[in-house]
């Protein structure tokens, strides 16, 4: 018993290594609250999720910075819905550029330049415009993958109806709370999780090709050279 009481000590050190390990490499760099806001003819609605964005610190450098959490889905009422997609389009679909949404949104807004590791530090709202506000889609059918549109920045009311007019999109930097146990409060806040709940075809096997079908329906170019469903939510 005596000759493997002796290697607890040093496999728990070991433990504790690899766990540290594998949050230094995981935790985000910074954490940011995507807020969209709509006026409507009933008043302004408006939805917002938070987004982690964490860089490469993997030994191989092969992952690249990546960001997680959900799209935000806008419940306008009646029916009618505004999605801010983890996507955006300049040429081709860009998946990565939502991984720098904040850390551009900071400097347009103040004239101030802010590196990657400064961005946890930074606070107040800042607006997100211009080449910066990712692709904006609304469905006929939430349940219908296919019944998705691209939605105008400039004018909301094309596809939404006469009333309608995307008010703003704005992006906060939060804390990082004590990831991997940022589950609210003093804690941090999480990610924002819950587009499955509003899009219930991104649940199960068919959800890749669901979400393709999405952005083919939308109109999205080359929507084939993706993986659709990061445009919707990612781990």
């Amino acid at each position: 018993m005596r000759q493997y009481l002796k290697w607890i000590g040093p496999l728990g050190l070991l433990a504790a290594l690899v766990i540290g390990d594998q949050i230094r490499i995981n935790r985000p760099g910074h954490k940011y609250r995507m807020t969209v806001e709509v006026e409507t003819p009933e008043g302004v609605k408006a939805a917002s999720g938070v987004l982690a964005v964490t860089p490469d610190r993997s030994y191989t450098r092969d992952r690249g910075t990546r960001t997680s959490g959900d799209a935000v889905y806008v419940d306008l009422g009646g029916g009618k819905n505004l999605v801010a997609l983890l996507l955006h389009l300049d040429d081709k679909l860009d998946t990565a550029a939502i991984n720098y949404v904040a850390l551009r949104a900071y400097p347009a807004a103040t004239g101030k330049r802010v590196n990657f590791n400064e961005m946890s530090r930074q606070t107040g709202v800042v607006p997100v415009t211009g080449a910066l506000v990712p692709v904006l889609a609304a469905f006929a059918d939430p349940a219908n993958p296919g019944s998705a549109k691209v939605v105008s920045p400039d004018n909301a009311g094309a596809v939404l109806g006469k009333g309608f007019r995307l008010r703003g999109i704005s992006a906060e930097a939060i804390p990082n709370g004590f990831w991997p146990i940022d589950f609210g409060g003093a804690l941090g806040e999480p990610v924002s999780r819950g587009i499955t709940a509003r899009l219930p075809w991104l649940n199960g096997e068919g959800a890749p090709a669901a979400a393709a079908t999405a952005l083919k329906a939308a109109g999205l170019p080359a929507a084939a050279s993706i993986d659709a469903k990061e445009a919707f939510t990612r781990k």
